[in-house]
């Protein structure tokens, strides 16, 4: 990516908080009211401060009637936890996308924008969220916490990962998902982005790891990040081309229409392993096209949440 590239994108995602609240709006208008019962951003009742409390829920418009301090209450307040974790190594910035926008994403920035906006979410229900990125290294961490301040740190961390990636970088995915299980001592919602693709690790070790995930009744979803027309369906024409893995940088050359079928097939057994692995281990197995499949995210999350607490 060059420089000129990169600065557009960087302002692109710079907003990332508003345009994951714009999703989320717009999600949230088009459900029906149904699965919001007990949404806790729905006020319920005022009741007297106590000295000592957060001030964060204080009517201030009724004290300026009243001249008393009342805090707003709202329905269903949990203390759900949720832990965000996003592979971040080279094959999530495919299909390479010099211009990335809500309506144009490459894997890397549709995970961004989905983390942003489940995040959003989170942040109505008032839940503490955390945030976990690797690749071949472990490239960040942070617990999960509620405030605004830890919030906005994470949005942060999020927007410079759609501008900031580098070549041939893999995946070490059973090392890294081993050591956050580690870090978790509390049950929380684990939600995790990847595209699956593994140069480094062994199936076995793999959902090894993710069952290490399930330790102390955390509650894990998988989210399969593709570009489906082009990494399930093989959706290219005859031209002769050279692909190229982004990853190890190995090449091959060949017409789409001798290998598409076989290809296909291959996916699709490989696709099938996954989800019968993750039904084994009790793991919920969510396929997130990043052409299509932004508000299933947000969907799954309501649908879990509820049989979370």
């Amino acid at each position: 990516m060059n420089i000129q590239n990169e600065l557009h994108d960087i302002q692109l995602f710079r907003n990332l908080g508003l345009l994951a609240s714009q999703v989320v709006e717009g999600f949230i208008s088009g459900m029906h009211k149904s699965p919001f019962h007990g949404f806790s951003s729905e006020f319920a009742e005022h009741r007297i401060y106590n000295p000592g409390e957060s001030t964060r829920h204080i009517d201030w418009k009724l004290y300026a009637r009243t001249d008393k301090l009342y805090s707003k209450s709202y329905e269903e307040e949990t203390n759900l936890r949720c832990h965000i974790i996003i592979d971040n190594s080279s094959s999530m910035y495919y299909p390479e996308v010099k211009q990335l926008s809500a309506q144009r994403l490459n894997k890397i920035g549709f995970s961004v924008l989905a983390s942003a906006a489940l995040m959003n979410l989170l942040k109505r229900q008032r839940d503490a969220v955390g945030l976990s990125v690797y690749s071949d290294t472990y490239n960040f961490y942070a617990p999960e916490k509620g405030s605004n301040r830890h919030y906005q740190m994470l949005l942060r961390t999020l927007e410079e990962m759609v501008v900031h990636t580098e070549k041939q970088r893999t995946t070490k995915t059973y090392t890294f998902l081993h050591q956050i299980a580690e870090k978790m001592h509390r049950r929380s919602m684990i939600f995790l982005f990847t595209d699956m693709f593994q140069t480094e690790t062994g199936d076995e070790e793999l959902f090894d790891a993710l069952r290490h995930l399930k330790y102390n009744k955390h509650e894990v979803v998988l989210f399969h990040v593709t570009d489906k027309a082009a990494e399930v369906d093989f959706d290219f024409d005859n031209a002769p081309k050279r692909f190229v893995d982004v990853e190890t940088g190995e090449m091959i050359n060949l017409y789409a229409d001798n290998i598409r079928e076989a290809y296909k097939k291959r996916v699709e057994s490989y696709t099938a392993m996954i989800k019968l692995k993750a039904a084994q281990y009790r793991i919920k197995y969510v396929e997130a096209d990043i052409r299509k499949d932004l508000q299933k995210i947000l969907q799954t999350y309501l649908i879990e949440r509820q049989k979370f607490i």
